[in-house]
């Protein structure tokens, strides 16, 4: 068995040593441990002190790419490396990597096929209350759209099997973490949530630069890749409501017109509002039906993929 830990970095040459210190150089049910850097067009020292460290593979990008792009870059090199089991860790050194271990385990035991490390957020001095607040709440969003129980789902501390990476696809560029656990619960793989240790923050999020774009994007990943998953029901449920509003609206319409004797008054623009919402509606409904299409398509063309791979 080869287990690959693999870094995503963007300058982080202030925190990488510190990390890869404490990297495991033995597990139990592995015979070969490797480090992967995944280098994301930093212009620090981050690359050098990786070679310093003698970390086995490094991939660079030659400009920023985002956290989204630079993960699935590890994960396809981490295959082409043959890993049975890859683990990604932050170069920030937030996640305590003498945890590594609680996040294989359950892959090698055939418990799981991903294993996301759970941080302990109330405890968590570096996390403000609404910065708690907010992360228990998407987490709440996306265990209810995966159809999972992953108390973390923001946690980039995880271990995924060889047939899980497989089968990953990053559609967006902010970041993966949501999309994955979305994907993971779409296609019935196997996930679990699993305690770790933390270590103090020492720096900002580079990822998060206010909490309101964090808040926006986040909850825009999270409906744009339930929407690809699930077109069905997602545009079948937008264009049911719309158009029930505008059925609403025409009752009243017709109501005020029988009932309200007033000749001189049309209400047109009841009429007119109740007509468009209608046709919305209609066409929304219409839609999900040829989403479902491109749907089966994309699940078509991820089968191939998969059997590539």
């Amino acid at each position: 068995m080869k287990l690959i830990i693999q870094i995503p970095c963007f300058n982080e040459e202030e925190t990488l040593a510190s990390l890869l210190i404490t990297l495991p150089k033995n597990i139990v049910g592995f015979e070969t441990i490797e480090y992967l850097l995944i280098d994301d067009g930093s212009n620090d020292r981050s690359v050098e002190i990786a070679k310093s460290y003698n970390v086995h593979h490094i991939v660079s990008h030659l400009n920023n790419k985002g956290l989204a792009k630079t993960f699935m870059t590890g994960i396809n090199e981490c295959l082409k490396q043959n890993a049975d089991v890859i683990v990604n860790i932050d170069a920030d050194n937030q996640y305590d990597a003498n945890c590594i271990i609680n996040l294989v385990n359950p892959i090698l035991n055939n418990e799981a096929e991903i294993v996301i490390g759970e941080r302990p957020i109330n405890e968590m001095k570096d996390f403000t209350y609404i910065k708690k607040r907010l992360q228990k709440i998407g987490s709440f969003v996306v265990r209810a759209m995966s159809r999972t129980n992953i108390p973390d789902t923001t946690s980039g501390f995880r271990a995924y099997s060889r047939n899980a990476a497989k089968q990953l696809n990053v559609f967006t560029d902010y970041t993966y973490t949501l999309e994955t656990i979305i994907q993971a619960g779409q296609k019935n793989m196997s996930i679990m949530s699993v305690d770790i240790k933390v270590n103090r923050v020492i720096r900002k999020s580079k990822l998060v630069k206010s909490m309101a774009q964090y808040i926006f994007k986040s909850v825009l990943t999270i409906f744009r890749v339930y929407a690809i998953y699930k077109p069905l029901k997602f545009f079948l449920t937008i264009g049911s409501i719309i158009f029930l509003l505008g059925f609403i609206l025409g009752i009243r319409w017709l109501m005020l017109i029988y009932l309200v004797d007033d000749p001189n008054r049309t209400y047109l623009p009841s009429l007119i509002l109740a007509a468009i919402l209608l046709i919305i509606g209609f066409q929304t409904m219409a839609l999900s039906f040829i989403g479902d299409l491109f749907s089966i398509n994309r699940k078509l063309l991820e089968e191939i993929k998969f059997k590539l791979k």
